[in-house]
C-alpha cells in the first residue's frame, strides 16, 4: 500500500468538492447536524469557493492518495513561519490507519522555516482532538466563530510550537 501526497491546484476544485462531500456527511452529521453540514458545504466547499481560497485567500491545498486513489485533503497558510491548518481531512473508512500524520508531516516539511502551526477543532469533535494531542498540539483556546445563516462553529483552538 503506497501513500503519496501532491499540491493541489485549482483544476482540482472538483476532486476536494467531492472528497469533502463524502467525508464530511459521514463524519459530521452527528457532531452538527444536518443543516449545519449543508451550509458550510455549500460555503466552503463549492468549486467556486475552494479556487477563490487557494487564489486569493493563499491556502495551499494537498491531496492524498492511497494506491494512486485520492483519500484525503488538506490546507494551510504561512504568514513568516506561523502557520493556519485550515483543512485536514481522511476518508473515513481510513482514519486511524496513519495518513492523517503522514499528510501532516509531509506538508510540514515544505515549510522549514515554520513557528507554530495553528488550527481550529469543533470542540465535539473528540476524534481529531485525540489525533491532534497525539501530534503534540496543545489547546490554546475556546472559540466560536459566526459562520452565517445563525451557524457558528464551537471550537478549540489548539497550537504546536515548533
Amino acid at each position: 500500500m503506497s501513500f503519496s501526497i501532491r499540491i493541489a491546484t485549482p483544476a482540482d476544485a472538483e476532486l476536494i468538492t467531492q472528497l469533502a462531500d463524502r467525508i464530511w456527511r459521514k463524519h459530521y452529521m452527528a457532531i452538527i447536524g444536518v443543516e449545519q453540514v449543508n451550509y458550510m458545504l455549500n460555503k466552503m466547499y463549492s468549486v467556486e469557493s475552494l479556487i477563490h481560497q487557494m487564489t486569493t485567500e493563499g491556502h495551499r491545498f494537498y491531496i492524498g492518495s492511497k494506491d494512486d486513489t485520492p483519500i484525503a485533503y488538506a490546507s494551510v497558510s504561512d504568514n513568516e513561519g506561523d502557520m493556519f491548518l485550515h483543512k485536514l481531512y481522511i476518508d473515513t473508512e481510513l482514519q486511524t490507519k496513519g495518513f492523517g500524520t503522514k499528510m501532516v508531516e509531509n506538508m510540514l516539511q515544505l515549510y522549514p522555516h515554520k513557528k507554530t502551526l495553528q488550527l481550529t477543532v469543533n470542540r465535539k469533535n473528540y476524534k481529531a482532538i485525540n489525533f491532534y494531542f497525539k501530534l503534540g498540539f496543545k489547546i490554546d483556546h475556546v472559540a466560536d466563530f459566526d459562520i452565517g445563516e445563525g451557524f457558528f462553529m464551537n471550537d478549540f483552538v489548539m497550537i504546536k510550537q515548533f
